[in-house]
């Protein structure tokens, strides 16, 4: 498992300047190139088709539990009894291809009170759509955690990219996946995950802090330790969904290195999560949160 990348014969075309005002020219160099990797995932709970997903493969359990626990599926890495792949889900040549997860949950402790309801959550892909909260209300309402106030340097605001994008090998390797970061409160990684889907790559990163019992929130609330995860760091655009996530696993803010939308400074505003974008090497937009000054 862990298939991020494939190779493919590619032509490479560059663009000249022609000779002697002849029109352009054409320089053409055909080799083998590194390509990301994408393949569907569908994930099953308890025998239900959930959900189908485009990933990079890899890390598939951590992104199932991120993606259920931001659908409020699950609370705890306790509500997952067992995640496996589906012995049946074979290829042409008999092999398992490792695209079905199936999730068995922990059964309801009564019929009466129905343990974890789960939700119709359409076929996703790199772009997940709303992800079960339809307005800011709704995710204010479901927020687990109070946010614990960050008020960072703006050195440590833009160091933090430049040391996710330290992690990315894939990306160095195809300059075509995302990478997620939990970060320290000195700005140190603690993990960093690629996909395809910027969604996907913040699924595995929270999931994984779910797996190991170490949310933001959790860890914050019961004391903060030096190496608690509290900034979120992506390598995309911050939209609604990717704030979604982050307040809902409780990060004290989310640091992205491209554009923020409209809904995702908003949202982060009302949630009290710090936001950044266009976090660069020497410059960031604050569209939510404080500084220290």
């Amino acid at each position: 498992m862990g298939r991020l990348t494939d190779n493919a014969r590619v032509t490479k075309v560059r663009i000249g300047s022609g000779r002697d005002g002849g029109g352009d020219e054409y320089e053409l160099d055909t080799r083998a190139d590194t390509l990301a990797v994408e393949e569907p995932l569908q994930i099953s709970v308890d025998g239900t088709d959930l959900t189908t997903t485009m990933r990079t493969p890899g890390h598939d359990v951590e992104l199932a539990h991120g993606l259920l626990h931001a659908e409020g599926v699950i609370t705890s890495v306790d509500d997952v009894v067992t995640a496996r792949y589906c012995a049946g889900a074979v290829g042409p040549d008999n092999a398992n291809t490792y695209n079905t997860l199936d999730i068995a949950l922990r059964p309801a402790p009564a019929p009466e009170l129905p343990l974890l309801p789960i939700r119709n959550i359409a076929t996703t892909n790199s772009a997940c759509g709303v992800c079960g909260t339809t307005s800011i209300d709704d995710l204010v309402k479901e927020k687990r955690y109070t946010l614990t106030p960050e008020h960072p340097a703006a050195e440590l605001v833009v160091s933090m990219p430049q040391r996710l994008s330290e992690g990315q090998k894939a990306f160095r390797k195809t300059g075509g996946i995302h990478a997620a970061g939990a970060f320290t409160a000195d700005g140190h990684p603690l993990l960093i995950r690629e996909d395809v889907g910027r969604h996907n790559a913040v699924d595995k990163v929270i999931g994984a802090l779910l797996m190991e019992d170490r949310l933001p929130g959790d860890v914050r609330m019961r004391g903060d330790s030096p190496d608690a995860p509290v900034y979120l760091v992506v390598s995309s655009r911050a939209s609604f969904e990717l704030v979604q996530k982050a307040v809902l696993a409780g990060f004290s803010g989310l640091i992205a290195v491209s554009a923020a939308t409209s809904l995702a400074v908003k949202t982060a505003r009302e949630a009290g999560l710090l936001l950044t974008g266009f976090t660069r090497d020497d410059r960031f937009n604050l569209y939510a949160g404080e500084l220290d000054t």
